[in-house]
C-alpha cells in the first residue's frame, strides 16, 4: 500500500573544507568518504541536534571542492517540520552542522584540530551554525512525495544515498559529539537539545558586552 504525503527539497552545504569553524577545527577534503561509504544506518536529519526531532532525510552527500554537499526532503507531515520549513522559506533559518565524531584528527597551527576522518551521524538544520560557511542554498514548495507503507522511498534514490528503514543505532563510542558539543542521547534525563551550545553561549556573552558599552 502507498501513501502519500507532502515534502520539501533542501540542499546546501553541511561542512566546508580548509576552513577554520568557531572552535578552530578545519574538516579536510575527504574526510566523510570512509564513513558514508561504511555506514549501515542513515544520516539523520535532525533540527538543533535534538536526536528526537527528525524532520526529513537526506538522501545525497556529495564532496565537491568546497565541503560536504548535502540534499534531501524535509517530511512534512510532523508540525515542527512544517514550522522549520516555513523559517526556512522565510529566511529566518539557514545554518546546517554535522553531529560527527572525529575518527582521525591532529592539532592545527590555529589551536584547534584539522580532522581528516569523521564519522558522520547526522546533519541538523540549525540557528547558528558553529562552521559559519555551512548554510542551506536551496529550500523548495511543498511537493507530493510517495511512500510505501514501511517508510521508503519509491522513485529512484539520489546518488550516494541512504534509504535504509530501521532504526537509528547511535554508535557506542567515547568523544562523540555535534560542531558544538557533546548529543543528547536518546533515554537521557535531560530534554534540552545539543545545539549549538558553546557558540549560543559566545554569542550571548558578546550581546552582553556589547550592551554594557552602549550609553542612553
Amino acid at each position: 500500500m502507498n501513501t502519500t504525503t507532502l515534502i520539501a527539497d533542501i540542499e546546501g552545504y553541511a561542512s566546508v573544507f580548509h576552513t577554520c569553524d568557531l572552535n578552530g577545527d578545519i574538516v579536510a577534503p575527504g574526510a566523510f568518504k570512509a564513513s558514508l561509504t561504511r555506514r549501515a544506518a542513515p544520516v539523520r536529519m535532525l533540527y538543533q541536534h535534538a536526536a528526537d526531532t527528525p524532520i526529513g532525510r537526506w538522501t545525497s552527500f556529495v564532496e565537491d571542492r568546497r565541503g560536504l554537499f548535502v540534499r534531501g526532503e524535509i517530511i512534512l507531515s510532523s508540525p515542527k517540520a512544517r514550522e522549520v520549513h516555513a523559517l526556512l522559506r522565510g529566511g529566518a533559518l539557514d545554518g546546517l552542522s554535522i553531529g560527527y565524531q572525529a575518527a582521525k584528527a591532529r592539532k592545527s597551527q590555529l589551536g584547534g584540530r584539522r580532522i581528516t576522518e569523521a564519522d558522520l551521524w547526522e546533519v541538523s538544520i540549525v540557528t547558528f551554525p558553529m562552521a559559519q560557511a555551512a548554510r542551506i542554498t536551496h529550500v523548495g514548495a511543498p511537493r507530493q512525495g510517495v511512500s510505501t507503507e514501511n517508510g521508503s522511498r519509491s522513485r529512484p534514490a539520489r546518488e550516494g544515498a541512504h534509504t535504509e528503514n530501521g532504526p537509528y543505532l547511535w554508535p557506542a563510542r567515547d568523544g562523540a559529539q555535534t560542531e558544538n558539543g557533546p548529543p543528547l542521547w536518546p533515554g537521557r534525563a535531560s530534554v534540552l537539545p545539543p545545539t549549538d551550545v558553546r557558540h549560543f553561549a559566545d554569542a550571548l556573552r558578546s550581546a552582553a558586552k556589547i550592551a554594557s558599552t552602549m550609553t542612553i
